[in-house]
């Protein structure tokens, strides 16, 4: 099997963290998407609970969007990496096959930077 990963997804990883910690877990949570689709009730009870679903993709796939929707929840905000803040996506499965960087090496700071700043935008918005 063949792991598809991209600095885009670290980045978004690394922002969301970021941001639940800074913002502490009654203002903002971060969801298991694989429970979505295997219908785990917790999970769904969980996200039907949320005031808002913000989604958060690194690329053009939007992938979390997709997921979140098919399991019937409404997105409030999607937002996406790329699109929203002219990040470039570089594929990092060659350095997977050779031997890969230090995962840091990978995540450009102003990238998590700038989806940081459009998820508190996006947590704001009444």
């Amino acid at each position: 099997m063949r792991r598809r990963v991209a600095n885009t997804g670290l980045a978004v990883q690394q922002a969301c963290l970021e941001i639940v910690r800074e913002l502490g877990l009654r203002k903002v949570s971060l969801g298991c998407l694989g429970s979505l689709p295997l219908k785990n009730e917790g999970v769904i009870r969980k996200a039907m609970a949320a005031r808002r679903i913000i989604t958060v993709d690194g690329c053009g796939n939007n992938c979390s969007r997709k997921v979140v929707e098919a399991a019937g929840l409404t997105v409030a905000k999607a937002l996406e990496l790329v699109r929203d803040t002219g990040a470039k996506k570089i594929p990092l499965s060659r350095d997977l096959q050779t031997g890969p960087k230090p995962v840091d090496d990978y995540i450009l700071r102003s990238d998590v930077e700038a989806i940081k700043a459009l998820i508190r935008a996006a947590i704001e918005e009444a």
